[in-house]
């Protein structure tokens, strides 16, 4: 009897997964913390003996060489894939035995990259799973545009015919277990649901149910911004990534805490949003150790820069670098615990700003007040419908674009108010007064905030 355990890697919306029966079992797209695979391994009782990737990642660092090594499993890469470490180059059709009756077969499902290879497993030659990466997802397709501009349209149709490949291939009853499309930006749209099958996906999906220039006509008009630290990924993961060091950072006191932000360096703080308005160390950033941290940190943060992260507590800082460390974010220079008033040398290093909410932005207007309501969310959010008068510059792009938001009293939203949150703190560590929007979108409306959608603008080059 087979099993196939899901590894959710939350923060970034990817999913791993270790299958196998009762003695060996294979791990598909691993994280870069290995730690995890291997108790979930021993949880189960069984040995690693294959490891194997979809692709060459562009997300995340994969963990694949390194628990290979540690394992001694056999490290399983598509063929076409060009990697500076040895492996075993895998094509189409081809093998693996897993455990007794169970065998791993390779499928060519060029699309998100081009040399893009599904697994699906069989157990006494019935498929039973089908591991699709970042092709066939849960109500969508891994987007195509990642590799290389020029390949983007010729890639988008194949992605068409591999999902057509999938569903011809397998029954209905047979899940699909991508590896991207729960959060990720890898996925080409953000869709609900947690769980699929071929039967589902044939019915839903997309890709099986338009016809191939209906969907890449879609698929290419719906492709949003791309997080700058992408770029560092697929070459981290050709190169071979080494081994993941989570020794805990040096301690900073309030004084080193000073030099590091005199230098030029970032310091984040980990807190809640609504900890961090309420008083924070002058010049420091706040992006929630909870939700989307890797993402966010390292799209804004210029690549290679030092991180000093400040956090309530130890496990909070430990998480937030296991964390970044999937993305290949070097370990913190320092940490910092317990609260604001321990990270400066003296009070007047302390700062904080408003939070309100939309009918508190409705209310402001309605009295005059000379403000800026900034729009951090992304252009394909923003184009569906925005409060009018509003600035729009994504949060991705406001560190380098500070400059063109105009005089006033900054009142910054998002969607949620993450993001507004991340905004917020860099706008304030450039000494702008600033309000926090911590609300909903769908409440600007029945605020009384008038809304249009604007008109298709040329906006900078971006460097997402």
């Amino acid at each position: 009897m087979f099993f196939v355990d899901t590894l959710e890697t939350a923060g970034l919306g990817n999913r791993s997964y270790l299958a196998g029966g009762r003695r060996t079992a294979v791990v598909v797209d691993p994280p870069r913390d290995i730690d995890r695979v291997i108790s979930a391994a021993a949880l189960r009782g069984v040995r690693i003996a294959v490891v194997v990737e979809t692709h060459l990642h562009n997300d995340y660092v994969s963990g694949g060489l390194e628990l290979a090594r540690v394992t001694g499993a056999r490290y399983l890469v598509p063929a076409a894939a060009e990697v500076s470490f040895t492996r075993v180059p895998v094509a189409d059709g081809d093998t693996a035995p897993v455990d007794d009756g169970l065998v791993l077969r390779a499928l060519a499902t060029p699309g998100h990259t081009p040399h893009h290879t599904s697994y699906v497993l069989e157990e006494h030659g019935r498929a039973v799973a089908a591991f699709t990466g970042g092709s066939l997802l849960i109500g969508g397709v891994g987007r195509p545009d990642l590799v290389e501009p020029r390949l983007t349209a010729a890639l988008a149709r194949a992605q068409h015919a591999s999902a057509h490949r999938l569903a011809d291939e397998l029954e209905d009853a047979v899940p699909v277990l991508p590896t991207h499309g729960f959060g990720s930006f890898c996925s080409s749209s953000q869709t609900g649901g947690t769980a699929t099958t071929i039967g589902d996906a044939r019915k839903h999906n997309d890709a099986l149910v338009k016809d191939v220039n209906t969907f890449v006509a879609e698929l290419l008009a719906g492709l949003d911004d791309v997080p700058a630290y992408y770029a560092h990924m697929g070459p981290a993961n050709a190169a071979g990534p080494g081994p993941l060091d989570l020794t805990p950072p040096g301690t900073a006191d309030a004084e080193e805490i000073s030099r590091r932000l005199a230098a030029g360096e970032w310091v984040v703080d980990l807190r809640s949003r609504v900890a961090f308005a309420e008083g924070h160390v002058a010049g420091s950033f706040n992006f929630e150790g909870e939700g989307q941290l890797a993402t966010y940190l390292a799209w804004l943060i210029p690549w290679g820069k030092p991180v000093t992260l400040l956090s309530s507590t130890a496990d909070e800082v430990a998480r937030a670098q296991r964390e970044l460390s999937r993305v290949g974010m070097g370990r913190p220079v320092a940490a910092a615990t317990g609260g604001p008033e321990d990270w400066v040398r003296e009070p007047a290093d302390l700062r904080s700003f408003r939070r309100s909410d939309f009918a508190g932005l409705a209310a402001a207007r309605a009295l005059g007040e000379d403000l800026v309501v900034l729009d951090v969310r992304r252009d394909a959010e923003h184009g569906v419908g925005a409060i009018t008068g509003a600035v729009h510059i994504p949060v991705h792009e406001l560190p380098r674009r500070l400059a063109e938001v105009p005089p006033g009293v900054v009142w910054v939203h998002c969607a949620g108010g993450m993001r507004a949150a991340i905004a917020a703190s860099v706008l304030d560590a450039a000494g702008r007064e600033v309000v926090a929007v911590d609300d909903g979108f769908d409440a600007a409306a029945a605020a009384g905030l008038s809304l249009a959608v604007p008109a298709p603008t040329s906006s900078p080059a971006s460097t997402a």
